[in-house]
């Protein structure tokens, strides 16, 4: 059997991160950068990596050490946030987004500005060691290379940039990496749940990670994960979506084996969140 309790606050006591005030507030004035890699947040300086552990966002690192690089058991730079995270960082003011995936079609016009300025180059440069040959039959191929010549794409020379997405010193690379608001497009109903149960979890001070190994949204833990264990696996659901009695009976006995209590987590068109717990007690 397994119990099932409902409430509105549930029994879920706020912790606060084990930081000081300064901290805090330096963490919550400091302006993050985020990298956006099509929709993918991720983060590469040092200091929004702390900024952001100093507000409780813990994201995941994705990059490889560069002296350990043939091994996934110890991860570095980037961090890649939740979607969760990135849009509770915009709602607070404290970030600009560096759109480096966003802008395809701005990058494919000024590839292909490049290339007819290079094809233009090349065919002069070939003209000029025409010129310069002493090959009768070689001179005459002068009138029909307008018409024949053709630039390899692959000898097509990129230029690229060396500047960090904004730290560079040009006003204008400033102005073109930086962004005042998230990416347009809607907001399905689902991510904006998702993120309403983010947000009030994390406002009564827990930390939060993907559960998408054992099957649920958030992983929701007390304090930072790397002091605490997980309590609880967070699965967001609309007010009216009904669950399968062999799904409930499947994370509540899931929740059992990893020794967390599962969250049936809905909110509210009022904008607070509805909870609903799950415990396994075994067969009676």
């Amino acid at each position: 059997g397994f119990y099932i309790s409902t409430s509105d606050e549930t029994d879920l006591l706020p912790y606060k991160a084990d930081i000081s005030e300064e901290q805090e507030a330096e963490s919550q004035s400091h302006v993050v950068a985020v990298s956006l890699v099509d929709s993918t947040p991720l983060l590469w300086r040092m200091q929004d990596l702390r900024a952001v552990r100093g507000q409780g966002l813990v994201g995941a690192l994705v990059g490889s050490l560069a002296r350990v690089p043939r091994q996934n058991g110890r991860m570095g730079r980037p961090l890649q946030l939740l979607q969760e995270e990135q849009r509770l960082l915009g709602e607070q003011g404290n970030l600009y987004l560096t759109l480096l995936c966003q802008e395809v079609q701005q990058h494919e016009e000024f590839q292909q500005r490049s290339y007819e300025e290079q094809t233009v180059l090349a065919l002069e440069d070939k003209k000029s060691s025409l010129l310069r040959s002493k090959h009768v039959a070689l001179r005459g191929h002068l009138e029909t290379l307008d018409h024949h010549f053709t630039f390899p794409r692959s000898g097509l020379a990129v230029q690229l940039s060396t500047a960090r997405a904004g730290l560079t010193y040009c006003p204008e690379d400033r102005v073109y990496l930086q962004a005042d608001r998230s990416p347009r497009g809607p907001v399905s109903p689902q991510s904006e749940a998702k993120y309403q149960v983010f947000r009030d979890l994390r406002g009564r001070g827990f930390y939060l990670t993907s559960a998408g190994k054992f099957g649920g949204d958030f992983l929701v833990y007390p304090g930072d994960p790397l002091r605490f264990h997980s309590h609880f696996i967070a699965i967001c659901l609309s007010l009216d979506e009904s669950m399968c009695l062999l799904d409930v009976l499947t994370v509540a006995r899931l929740g059992s084996n990893v020794k967390k209590t599962v969250l049936l987590c809905s909110a509210t068109p009022e904008g607070g969140v509805v909870y609903t717990s799950l415990q396994w007690s075994g067969m009676v």
